[in-house]
């Protein structure tokens, strides 16, 4: 606790008890680092100053607000909460730990970082950094990637989270495993927790939190067919149950393997009532690879002039909307898709 004070982070969330502030900077934090998010908050925060704003607006806004952080289930999770908060009660965050895990997306850490920096709530959150603490101060050798060992950990934070600064105690471990107990590199030689660390005395740093490893990424290899005539682009909403559920991207032919045959291409394209420009003929993309967290994206993009419009049936059909490059520019994207936008359509 007397190490906070001096190295803690001027975040523009700490300075706030706001549910709603508190909730919108958990919810970007997650699996993101504070320098890549901490741009994210504060054009959400401006953008909408309030839960009823966020409830309010489209979807496809708060999407493109979110694009670039990745994991986008979060913004929609995160958009349908804010509309749960509204509905169901009144726009005011619930008070207490567990009446915030009934929220939609609101797990134990979420739940227990706003029970305790909005309300004062003696309930320790548990994130990555914490984990790492306590597995090193301890001693704790239980996988951390196993759901049971959450129970030992939360526990033994529970133990020794103070009464009177529940709010303090939290911040204070999360932002000591973020810049002090790092991942790599810790910096155990000025650590003010060094005599009492089971893993410094006795070697083992370097080996705790005990983590198994995850399952190997899988590579999809998608080739998305640029559909264009004159100034329009046919894009598509992507559905449900598949990666980036409610973003734009292009007519997507996914295969097996790196390469898609000019049979193939010109099929899809035929399968679609268009017919190729071949003055207009380009060459496709090198292979851009994309790493998400449980798989690999392998993407080509092959340029398609087309001469005519596409019919609207076949529009329909494949689910595909016609869009001016400024209109394209605003929808929201993945990543990969915007900056193919951004740097070669032209």
């Amino acid at each position: 606790m007397e190490w906070y004070p001096r190295h803690r982070r001027d975040l523009p969330w700490r300075h706030t008890r706001d549910p709603y502030a508190i909730w919108l900077s958990e919810v970007i934090l997650q699996q993101t680092r504070v320098k890549q998010g901490l741009p994210y908050y504060l054009d959400f925060i401006s953008s909408y100053p309030t839960v009823q704003d966020l409830a309010a607006a489209p979807e496809d806004e708060v999407l493109r607000h979110w694009q670039g952080l990745g994991y986008y289930s979060r913004a929609r999770n995160m958009h349908h909460t804010a509309q749960q908060v509204v509905r169901e009660y009144g726009g005011q965050f619930p008070t207490t730990y567990t009446g915030l895990l009934q929220l939609r997306g609101v797990g134990q850490y979420t739940a227990a970082a706003i029970a305790s920096f909005a309300f004062d709530e003696q309930v320790a959150v548990l994130d990555g950094n914490v984990f790492r603490v306590l597995a090193r101060v301890f001693g704790l050798t239980q996988d951390i990637a196993v759901p049971a060992s959450r129970k030992v950990f939360q526990q033994l934070a529970d133990t020794h989270i103070p009464a009177d600064q529940p709010a303090e105690f939290n911040q204070a471990i999360m932002e000591f495993g973020a810049i002090q107990c790092t991942p790599a590199k810790p910096d155990c030689l000025f650590c003010p927790l060094q005599s009492q660390c089971f893993a410094f005395q006795h070697g083992m740093v370097s080996e705790l939190p005990v983590k198994s490893k995850a399952k190997a990424a899988r590579t999809r290899h998608f080739h998305y067919l640029v559909l264009r005539h004159a100034d329009t682009v046919y894009m598509r909403k992507r559905g449900p149950k598949d990666i980036w559920e409610g973003l734009y991207d292009f007519h997507l032919q996914e295969t097996d393997t790196a390469e898609l045959p000019a049979a193939e291409l010109l099929a899809a394209v035929e399968a679609l009532g268009g017919q190729l420009d071949t003055s207009r003929a380009e060459e496709p993309t090198q292979a851009l690879r994309h790493v998400l967290s449980h798989q690999k994206v392998e993407a080509k993009f092959h340029p398609v002039w087309l001469r005519e419009p596409l019919p609207a049936q076949a529009l329909a059909a494949a689910g595909l909307n016609a869009f001016s490059r400024s209109q394209a520019e605003e929808l929201p994207k993945p990543i990969l898709i915007a900056n193919y936008i951004d740097k070669l359509i032209r």
